[in-house]
């Protein structure tokens, strides 16, 4: 092939490599017959012989109107044979044509004047099944109207992902001309737009053939170039039917208000997902820590990236506080998530330090005025009002920190604090909707927060005053060694009425003591203070340990309705004995050198305060070396084990009687009594020693 025989491209350049053919005109099967001036046939294509039934050899040299025609229409014809021949103008229209096999079928023609080089002249016809031009027709129609009445906008790219049309709607959604946009990349065409990606995704389409389906895309275009869209787009690669690649096919629907309603239900579920959490997770116990570290970890990373939970340090300790415009915050810090790691977290309050904010301060202005306190778009000059000092502000704007927030703790009327809520990772600034979420979590955790505060200070006064009314150490006594423990419950427990001692009597006896009232708090401990001073006056008296009892139980009728366990016991070094009477108490155990630890058989008794019901006294041996284990239930007692199985426990843990009774007395605590024990324990144990 010559250099003028190379095929041309569109824009006058010689095309690079061979052209592949299009598939549509093997769709039409265009048949190609031309006549020479009497109507015979001189040329005849394979698409003829198969339109038409007629192998070239049958139709060369034969009158075409008599192959083809019906004798009806022969006349119609010929008048429009000599038209063409004469005249030069073109004819083009349906027209029944006889096939072969005798049926008649609509063919669509185009004929047409041809002129050879010696002025010769003849008639091309070019033939089609109507059928199919019909149906193609119908089928350019269709998509035709779907694409541009369509209010989906609708693009073609080219192989180099360059534009080669658009319709209307695109043009409105772009707010570029369908003109601007022919023979553009994406990135020329919509500069405000990730366009990248979108060229990418094509590219990949391209390569696979593989649709995308679906996808989204945020961002502007230059018809709303300060409001971000969202739109849904569709990928298709487009191929004629001999499987050459023509381009990609991409279709873009508008789906900001769509987004926009599930982002909203998205997070609104999210909110309420958030309240459910903390309803179910704060305020598991009385302990005040624990439940400001429930409420930071549930802002932890739903709302924040650091929280942190702060109350004012006159609350804490029970005295109401009110801060005016000039005053500083007193702040104590309660919990802090996470609780490590970033430098906004370095610069946050460590839990349990007391720090003072200065008036100026935006958690100082929350507490003082119950509002909150919301910085969207946190600024360098911004940060000194957030953090407590200087060396905190740079730590915090080295963290990132570009979004705050601050609600107050409120309960019953009175401000208790604040939750401070800081955003360093998550890129969203906080907004009205994540302050109502924060809202409506200190709410529900200032209650918890309150109660735990009031459980405390007044766990902390029944506490003070159980100690007070306890002795300190036991005295020393004639022909004893006397170690004790007083073990409060669980710091989520009160403070129960378990007390013990040691009372020196006449003789070089000794009274031991144990008891236990029922109930807990301040009242339980002022009852337990009472019958302590009444049982040291009675002890005086020497009187029989069932005997005292009975005037104990007396007492303890007079006390408001209070029962009480207890036992009583009264070592005498002389006759080495010890005389015991119990109130409903748990028995005392003996432990004896040579001889298995074992439980005193004893009479338990009812306890103090029922009435009505004598004591009985048991005298049993006590030797120098031996010793008596008075406890209350609290050591033994729990949900999971039986209480047989428990003072076996306790007997096997008195396996040593030469061990200093100091260390039996932690051993026995260490051992038994779990930190979490509802219950608190006293503990009281005597040895027997040779008189001097």
């Amino acid at each position: 092939m010559s250099a003028a025989e190379a095929p041309v491209a569109e824009s006058g350049e010689p095309a690079r490599g061979p052209v592949r053919p299009s598939g549509l005109l093997d769709v039409l099967r265009v048949a190609s017959v031309v006549l020479d001036t009497d109507g015979r046939i001189v040329l005849w294509s394979p698409q003829a012989e198969e339109l038409f039934g007629y192998t070239a050899q049958e139709a060369l040299g034969q009158y075409a109107a008599r192959l083809m025609v019906h004798e009806r229409h022969i006349q119609q014809v010929g008048k429009l044979f000599a038209d063409v021949m004469r005249t030069g103008q073109s004819w083009a229209g349906g027209f029944p044509v006889r096939h072969k096999d005798g049926t008649t079928r609509l063919v669509e023609f185009r004929n047409m004047r041809l002129l050879d080089d010696r002025g010769d002249v003849y008639a091309l016809g070019l033939a089609a099944d109507q059928s199919t031009v019909r149906r193609l027709e119908q089928d350019v129609a269709l998509s035709e109207r779907m694409v541009q009445q369509s209010p989906i906008g609708y693009a073609v790219l080219d192989t180099d992902v360059r534009f080669v049309s658009v319709n209307p709607a695109l043009e409105r959604i772009n707010g570029v001309p369908a003109a601007d946009h022919v023979g553009r990349s994406l990135p020329e065409v919509l500069p405000l737009l990730n366009a990248q990606a979108l060229e990418a995704a094509a590219r990949g389409v391209l390569e696979t053939g593989v649709p995308l389906i679906g996808g989204t895309l945020v961002g502007r275009t230059p018809a709303d170039p300060d409001r971000d869209h969202t739109w849904s787009h569709s990928m298709y690669r487009l191929e004629d039917v001999l499987g050459n690649v023509l381009g990609v096919a991409v279709s873009l629907v508008d789906i900001t208000e769509q987004h926009r309603a599930s982002v909203e239900a998205e997070a609104a579920r999210r909110r309420l997902a958030v309240i459910a959490d903390a309803s179910a997770r704060i305020g598991t116990t009385l302990e005040l820590e624990r439940t400001a570290s429930e409420l930071a970890e549930v802002a932890v990373p739903e709302l924040a990236d650091v929280a942190a939970v702060d109350l004012l340090d006159a609350v804490v300790e029970g005295r109401p506080s009110t801060l005016g415009p000039s005053e500083s915050a007193v702040i104590r810090a309660l919990a802090l998530r996470p609780e490590e790691g970033s430098d906004a977290v370095r610069a946050a309050d460590t839990p349990g330090q007391i720090a003072r904010y200065a008036p100026d301060r935006l958690v100082t202005e929350c507490v003082r005025t119950g509002e909150a306190v919301l910085v969207p778009q946190v600024k360098d000059e911004d940060l000194p009002r957030i953090a407590r000092s200087a060396e905190a502000a740079v730590l915090l704007g080295r963290a990132g920190l570009h979004s705050y927030l601050a609600v107050p703790l409120i309960a019953r009327g009175q401000v208790l604090g604040a939750l401070d809520l800081k955003r360093t990772r998550n890129p969203a600034p906080f907004d009205e909707d994540d302050v109502l979420l924060a809202r409506e979590l200190a709410a529900r955790a200032a209650v918890q927060i309150d109660n735990a505060r009031w459980y405390q200070n007044a766990r902390n006064t029944a506490l003070t005053l159980q100690r007070s009314l306890l002795p300190s150490h036991p005295p020393v006594t004639t022909g004893l060694e006397v170690a004790s423990r007083y073990q409060p419950a669980g710091a989520t427990s009160e403070v129960g009425g378990d007390w013990f001692d040691v009372i020196p009597l006449e003789g070089d006896k000794t009274a031991l003591v144990v008891g236990d009232v029922m109930g807990s708090g301040v009242s339980a401990a002022a009852t337990m203070g009472r019958l302590r001073t009444a049982t040291t006056t009675l002890a005086a008296l020497d009187l029989d340990p069932a005997r005292l009892l009975e005037h104990l139980d007396k007492t303890t009728s007079a006390l408001d309705h209070s029962i009480a366990t207890c036992v009583y016991a009264v070592h005498d070094p002389h006759l080495r004995q010890c005389r015991i009477a119990n109130a409903g108490h748990l028995p005392p155990a003996r432990v004896r050198p040579g001889r298995p630890p074992e439980l005193l058989d004893l009479p338990t008794g009812v306890p103090l305060g029922v009435g009505g019901v004598g004591f009985l006294t048991v005298t049993v041996d006590f030797e120098p070396g031996d010793e008596l284990v008075f406890y209350t239930d609290g050591l033994v007692e729990t949900r999971r084990h039986s209480l047989d199985e428990r003072l076996a426990f306790l007997l096997s843990l008195l396996d040593d009687p030469a061990r200093p009774l100091e260390d039996v007395c932690d051993h026995l605590l260490r051992t038994l009594h779990h930190p979490d024990n509802h219950d608190d324990v006293a503990l009281l144990i005597a040895r027997a020693q040779h008189l001097p």
